[in-house]
């Protein structure tokens, strides 16, 4: 018996050590941000919206002109609109980890 919990308390802290924890998208995005930038998220980084979106004509002057792939990830996060600019986006390569850009959605009217 004590064998056997000493197997399984081995196998469960190996599998445990296996696990990679990986940091949000969201964290990502909003380590990125100036101060500045920061104090316009009234509530938390999650209070966000997380797409995978395609590179299109609107958004490649606001990424990293190196970057060729055709999909991003964006985090836009809610309620940072100001009286001029829409809310915050910013743009993530596929690898979950690198900001490739940042800009303001357009101001809806």
């Amino acid at each position: 018996m004590p064998l056997l919990i000493l197997l399984l308390a081995t196998v469960s802290t190996g599998c445990s050590l296996n696990t990679k924890l990986e940091t949000p998208i969201e964290m990502v995005a909003f380590s990125s941000l100036s101060e500045e930038e920061k104090g316009l998220i009234p509530v938390s980084p999650k209070d966000s919206i997380v797409q995978k979106v395609t590179v299109h004509e609107k958004i490649k002057p606001y990424i990293d002109q190196a970057y060729g792939r055709e999909e991003i990830y964006s985090v836009t996060f809610n309620r940072t609109a100001t009286d001029v600019n829409g809310d915050l986006a910013v743009f993530i390569s596929l690898d979950k980890k690198t900001v490739i850009g940042k800009s303001f959605n357009q101001k809806q009217e």
